[in-house]
């Protein structure tokens, strides 16, 4: 006998599968976010006796355990066992936790592929699928691509470099996800975490989600931009909260701030003035080493992990040591320009739908920004943009490839970015690419470290303003140092050393890493053109 279902009851069906269950599933991983473990708030003392002994050589990786009780049931045999003769805390640890997965242990390259094929054979193994861990890892709805190495989570502004990778391999359906997943943590937390870990979620990163809708609407049409439009705007709100309660006599709240001529622009902030977790022992040092308030220390060392600039000489007082570091008494010029970017993405927006007033209120936002940077942020003396130094009233005048970011957004006037391409070329070019700043520190975001998203920001930059001889040298010297480092290492690593050929680099709280989502974005793309060229 057939079974013949009715109009009505396919209806409900339909309704069930395509609308309740999806409403469900939100609602489950919503309930997931808010409920995450989070092991520095949850495991109190035994958290920090763990991460000051330490008894991990990476401060991380106790933050990424996987615990196999209940935090409140693990400390409470910590509190039972800690004073007993003999007690071994690493032992402790090792029996009430899972270590943080390995991936791709079995993945071998070989030096001898192109290093394109090298990198596309890499997309799945730096993958993740959105299965659940009852660990401090926030569960995405949808796959996405983490950098590698220590980093197994994904990160914000890591993930547009590696798109522009993904694009060039066709994987769109990648970036569809990713994107997804972002607007899916905006929806859920606020706003884009440094990563997705329980333990980000107090910080941003340098915002560029509407740069990725850029990427995905030249896929898919204009569309994307207008489906997208709610999810940009509360990632705005978020960068712009307190700005309309700033006066003379407030001029600073969270991540705004009012200039003296009544411009609003932004910096890096991070509300909780505490160690940051995943470096609690580093951060712990660095505050009883400055003999500076302590909560004032961490605000500022948690600002430059917003800033993905951690650490460099960019946001020390002195120049040079971490001890001096004071992120949130300045104005970055690249976190500005990232803004009059989502400006003009949320004008645009407006203009699709056909909202004049909302058109005209993003733009003339949009223009007033890229006035002010103009305006506290370029120094005719220094010939190049810096930052704004909140304290001093006047640039900082610590030159670093921050500098670009007015080219790269088409801000800068054409004699701006004459002088910015002359001292690219006469102070930052080495024979690796570009250094990130002139500083020898010792921390990673210093010379003679230089990074992939900076190099793309700088080559597509100078581009822009028609300066293809130097962006073409930059990009040649980028791709073979990349290239050269891969044919002897078989990797591809997260950053490098330019001033030697054929170096990695090195520096800051952690070895350098493999994988690498960012480099391999922007060296698949830098190869692409140079075939173009060819």
């Amino acid at each position: 006998m057939k079974h013949i279902v009715s109009a009505a009851s396919f209806t409900r069906l339909f309704f069930l599968f395509r609308i309740i269950l999806p409403v469900l599933l939100w609602a489950s991983l919503q309930a997931g976010v808010l409920a995450q473990y989070r092991p520095h708030e949850q495991l109190g003392p035994l958290f920090k006796a763990v991460q000051l002994q330490p008894v991990f050589p990476d401060s991380k990786t106790f933050t990424d355990c996987i615990p196999k009780a209940p935090p409140e049931k693990i400390l409470q045999a910590y509190e039972q066992e800690k004073s007993k003769a003999g007690f071994d805390l690493k032992g402790f640890v090792l029996t009430y936790f899972e270590m943080p997965p390995a991936f791709a242990t079995n993945f071998q390259s070989d030096p001898s592929r192109p290093v394109a094929d090298h990198i596309k054979s890499l997309w799945p193994v730096l993958t993740r699928q959105p299965s659940p861990e009852q660990s401090s890892l926030i569960p995405l709805p949808k796959p996405y691509v983490v950098p590698g190495g220590r980093f197994r989570e994904i990160y914000y502004w890591d993930s547009y470099f590696t798109m522009l990778g993904l694009q060039e391999s066709g994987e769109v359906a990648l970036i569809q996800h990713m994107v997804d997943n972002f607007a899916y943590l905006i929806n859920t937390v606020g706003h884009i975490p440094n990563g997705n870990r329980s333990y980000y979620v107090s910080r941003s990163q340098p915002p560029f989600f509407a740069l990725m809708l850029r990427i995905l609407a030249k896929e898919k049409g204009r569309e994307v931009l207008t489906s997208y439009a709610p999810v940009l705007l509360k990632e705005y709100a978020f960068w712009m909260e307190g700005a309309k309660s700033l006066s003379s006599e407030n001029p600073a709240h969270r991540r705004v701030v009012r200039l003296p001529d009544g411009s609003i622009l932004n910096r890096y902030w991070d509300d909780d003035p505490s160690p940051r977790p995943e470096a609690y022992k580093e951060d712990v040092e660095v505050a009883h080493a400055s003999g500076r308030n302590e909560q004032e220390v961490y605000r500022d060392l948690r600002a430059a992990a917003e800033s993905g600039w951690d650490f460099s000489s960019r946001w020390f007082g002195d120049g040079k040591s971490l001890a001096t570091i004071r992120t949130t008494e300045l104005v970055p010029v690249d976190l500005n320009c990232l803004l009059y970017h989502m400006e003009l993405t949320l004008a645009d927006m407006a203009h699709l739908q056909d909202n004049k007033s909302e058109e005209r209120h993003y733009r003339r936002m949009a223009e007033a920004r890229r006035n002010a940077i103009l305006k506290y942020c370029w120094s005719e003396a220094g010939a190049f943009f810096f930052d704004y130094d909140l304290k001093k009233q006047t640039t900082s005048n610590v030159a670093t490839l921050a500098g670009v970011a007015p080219l790269f957004f088409c801000i800068a006037t054409k004699a701006q970015a004459e002088a910015v391409a002359q001292r690219l070329k006469d102070e930052f070019l080495q024979q690796g690419g570009l250094a990130t700043t002139l500083n020898h520190t010792g921390q990673q975001w210093d010379a003679p470290n230089g990074w992939a998203p900076l190099q793309w920001m700088s080559i597509q930059g100078l581009r822009a303003y028609k300066h293809h001889p130097l962006a073409n040298t930059i990009a040649q010297r980028w791709v073979e140092q990349n290239v050269q480092v891969y044919q002897r290492t078989g990797k591809l690593t997260e950053k490098y050393n330019v001033e030697v050929a054929g170096e990695e680099g090195g520096g800051g709280e952690y070895p350098n890493q493999d994988g690498f989502g960012w480099t391999n974005g922007v060296l698949l793309r830098l190869l692409q053109k140079q075939a173009t060229i060819k």
